[in-house]
């Protein structure tokens, strides 16, 4: 099992390598330059839109639920976990470095928003389709279906095997027991091994809620997202400010610190600053992508589902999920970290982040870490609800909108959820990441040659919105 565990993080580490992180971010810079900085003109613009749904549109959810519902499958462990990891590694730098990655990722999000729209079907069921295996077949043509087929190959098993399930699932179990039952003093034997009872009681709970909302489809999902997403972005980004509010004079100290990391200012052993430079850089842009999910093109697949008859609004609204999630949460977990000092005590993934709540919230440590915990469960159970819609409509694309297959993998997903706390994770993380990756490489070729369709659809609407002659 050790041989296949090093096998599979090998391939991990080649998949998400200098050049799929640069081609991600290359893509960013070109769809920037393109659209003028479009990210920077109208940010204000696409944050209206996003709590103003458009009343004449056609689709199955309104344009804010279906960005809550790509915010769902986004904002999770990573704004928590992958922040620390990323600090950790890479240093106060790597902060600045995400930001940097969410800048550019905010002009591909636009793409794909817009993109998903513009070339979605309806199906024989009347279900609105769209996504980058749609835009790759027909906005590049027939010829390309093939690579359409690869995304959502990849975009499947990325839900069912790995992200959107068993690593979610046991996410959540491992905190609720930590904190509950840290020493694991009341268990029972189940499936050959010993669990303890908060896993089976927690692990039972979230399947269970898992299955009374999947069974409803995108709608039912949307209506959920909808309450929850804001409700713990709002309730994690207040704790942070809290930190940082209860902490400010040391803010100065910690942006510097964020600075000089990035650039290499810092004194350091030897001299090499370029090491320390490419460090940061690589831990901050690896991790910002992997959070915000800014070309892996899973976002289009539920900006299609929005009631809209402007892909380039959808365009604008789809770009505040990068904003939000990167620019505002992870930005202000990194902040509290570095300010805590919390990267610099040896510490690892979730630890760091529990150590400045604790160090920075004026709550006894056990309600922040209580606070931590729910924040993390909270935002585990909601990626597991976006990756169900993201897998499902792979699933729909390869095998032609059938009822009773969809119907079959809702339960099959179910049931990866449940069996996802009593599986080991290690290798199990490693293919997700693998699968995220390979899912990046058809979208991002198919975002560069459609960047054209992509400038040209956007000034025409821009033009007619200046206008007036469409719904602002």
């Amino acid at each position: 099992m050790d041989k296949f565990n090093d096998i599979i993080s090998e391939i991990d580490s080649y998949v998400w390598g200098i050049p799929l992180i640069v081609l991600i971010i290359v893509g960013g810079i070109l769809l920037t330059v393109r659209l003028g900085f479009l990210q920077i003109r109208k940010l204000g613009k696409a944050l209206k839109f996003m709590v103003k749904n458009e009343e004449s549109g056609s689709g199955e959810v309104s344009s804010f639920s279906a960005l809550c519902t790509a915010l769902s499958a986004t904002v999770g462990t990573g704004n928590i976990v992958g922040v620390a990891t990323a600090v950790a590694a890479g240093g106060a730098g790597a902060l600045f470095w995400m930001e940097v990655a969410a800048f550019f990722g905010m002009a591909t999000k636009y793409a794909e928003g817009l993109l998903a729209v513009k070339y979605r079907v309806k199906d024989e069921n009347g279900d609105i389709l769209g996504g980058p295996f749609y835009y790759i077949e027909n906005g590049l043509g027939k010829r390309w279906k093939w690579l359409g087929k690869t995304f959502a190959v990849f975009g499947l098993g990325a839900g069912l095997m790995g992200i959107g399930t068993i690593t979610q699932i046991n996410g959540i179990t491992s905190a609720a027991n930590n904190f509950f039952d840290p020493k694991s003093a009341h268990t029972v034997t189940i499936f050959g091994m010993e669990q303890t009872w908060t896993t089976i009681i927690a692990g039972a709970l979230i399947t269970l809620l898992v299955a009374l909302i999947v069974i409803g489809g995108i709608k039912r999902i949307a209506r959920i997202s909808e309450i929850i997403v804001p409700a713990m972005i709002v309730a994690y980004v207040s704790c942070c400010l809290i930190i940082i509010f209860c902490h400010v004079s040391e803010i100065p100290t910690a942006v510097a610190e964020i600075v000089k990391g990035a650039f290499g200012l810092r004194p350091i052993a030897g001299g090499a600053v370029g090491s320390v430079i490419m460090l940061s850089m690589r831990n901050g842009v690896a991790r910002g992508i992997f959070s915000n999910e800014a070309g892996l093109g899973s976002a289009p697949i539920a900006a299609a589902a929005a009631k809209t008859n402007e892909p380039a609004r959808q365009g604008l609204v789809t770009m505040t999920g990068t904003f939000i999630d990167t620019i505002l949460v992870c930005t202000m977990t990194g902040l509290s970290i570095v300010m805590a000092g919390s990267h610099e005590k040896g510490l690892e993934g979730v630890s760091i982040t529990t150590d400045a709540f604790n160090y920075g919230l004026p709550f006894p440590e056990r309600v922040s870490s209580f606070i931590l915990m729910a924040c993390l469960a909270v935002f585990a159970f909601t990626t597991i609800l976006g990756w169900n819609y993201y897998s499902e409509r792979c699933l729909s694309y390869l095998t032609g909108s059938k009822k009773k297959v969809t119907i079959a993998y809702r339960w099959l997903y179910i049931l990866a959820v449940f069996i996802g706390p009593y599986l080991t994770v290690e290798a199990v993380w490693n293919l997700a990441d693998i699968f995220n990756g390979l899912m990046a490489l058809p979208n991002i070729i198919a975002l560069i040659c459609l960047s054209g369709v992509v400038a040209a659809e956007t000034k025409d609407y821009l033009a007619r919105l200046k206008a007036g002659k469409v719904e602002d």
